[in-house]
């Protein structure tokens, strides 16, 4: 890779210090390769600033193919030009499943698989598709650093893919979020940048203080009344809770059809349920940011794409471990102290990390 047209692109696309952590991963397994001849699995979604992951994993020794699953959106362009680069792309639905000593997956696509080692799942959602695995799973979504991807990027990336549908302007008009978890918190985060009157539907008691002094209004999911208000008197209602059918599960029907608000999901997962239309909400119900060019940022995903490799590093060189992983604190500081010390977004992490809890 480090002669090919992948490498080029990402030289014409990004400097270092947007990703710092991945930069810094890259040159110390050039030089130490400690996944030297491993087969390797890769089911991160396959967008520009992916390849810069893949450098790392090639970096290492590892031995790369790249998973590719109809339920998790691609830039179809990339996906081409892996595969003009010799990089072997592989389905949850081939009829052979080949031989992978780790699986590097997002949202459990191929929980159904057998690696070596294990597995390293991007996603929280993922986890309960493991509830059966014999190998251990190591989520990077545990830890601190997930929350710089989901408040920062994610919450940034809601609003870049609205602004891309032509919905610009939030000045006092009322978003109604769903979810209050990290990437609720980060909408309401840029919600409050905007301008937007801001409604969190959720568990109350779940929200923390400093989410909850950000929005104009807390309703309780379980009060099918307000709920129902606030949808008809929304400009946009989105959908971010991690949970599949939660808004058809709270919002009674005569609502959301009353209702002429801009209906997006922000969630892995059907959040609206099978009962909404998809042509009712945009991008039809799929995750809305997968329509950029670049869903995430990479200054606001690289720590988190690095600590996925890290995962990788994790099982190769523990054998012996068994269920759910959290990553090592040390090895999300080591990563967290790049990303400040020499990113761009160094300074908002840094904030970032100082005044939200551990579990927003």
């Amino acid at each position: 890779m480090e002669t090919d047209s992948l490498l080029a692109l990402i030289r014409s696309a990004y400097r270092p210090e947007e990703y710092p952590a991945l930069h810094d991963q890259i040159d110390r397994w050039q030089k130490e390769r400690p996944l030297a001849g491993l087969r390797i699995l890769d089911a991160t979604p396959i967008f520009r600033n992916t390849l810069v992951k893949y450098r790392a994993l090639q970096a290492s020794g590892a031995l790369l193919s790249v998973g590719l699953s109809d339920a998790i959106a691609c830039d179809p362009a990339i996906v081409d030009r892996i595969r003009a680069n010799g990089i072997p792309v592989v389905r949850p639905s081939d009829p052979e499943r080949q031989a992978f000593d780790l699986i590097l997956d997002c949202a459990g696509a191929f929980a159904g698989w057998n690696p070596v080692y294990g597995f390293v799942e991007l996603t929280r959602s993922g986890v309960p598709r493991y509830a059966h695995s014999s190998k251990p799973v190591y989520v990077a979504d545990s830890g601190r650093i997930k929350r710089i991807e989901t408040m920062l990027g994610t919450g940034e990336s809601y609003f870049r893919a609205m602004a891309q549908f032509g919905y610009a302007k939030w000045k006092d008009r009322r978003l109604v979020v769903f979810g209050s978890g990290k990437v609720g918190s980060g909408i309401v985060l840029y919600a409050h940048r905007h301008g937007a009157r801001i409604s969190i539907v959720t568990e109350p008691q779940t929200l923390s203080a400093a989410i909850r002094k950000l929005a104009d209004e807390v309703i309780d999911c379980r009060d099918a009344s307000a709920v129902g208000h606030a949808v008809r008197e929304a400009y946009a209602v989105v959908t971010a809770t991690g949970h599949k059918g939660a808004f058809q599960e709270c919002c009674p029907e005569e609502a959301w059809r009353r209702s002429e608000a801009l209906m997006a999901n922000m969630g892995v997962e059907d959040e609206f349920g099978p009962g909404i239309p998809p042509e009712r909400v945009l991008n039809e119900k799929k995750t809305l940011n997968f329509i950029l060019e670049e869903p995430t940022h990479l200054k606001y995903i690289d720590a988190t794409l690095a600590l996925h490799n890290e995962g990788a590093l994790c099982l190769a060189t523990r054998p012996e471990a068994r269920g759910l992983l959290a990553p090592a604190p040390e090895t999300e500081n080591r990563l967290l102290q790049v990303s400040i010390r020499e990113g761009v977004a160094g300074e908002e992490i840094a904030q970032l990390l100082e005044h939200t809890p551990e579990r927003p």
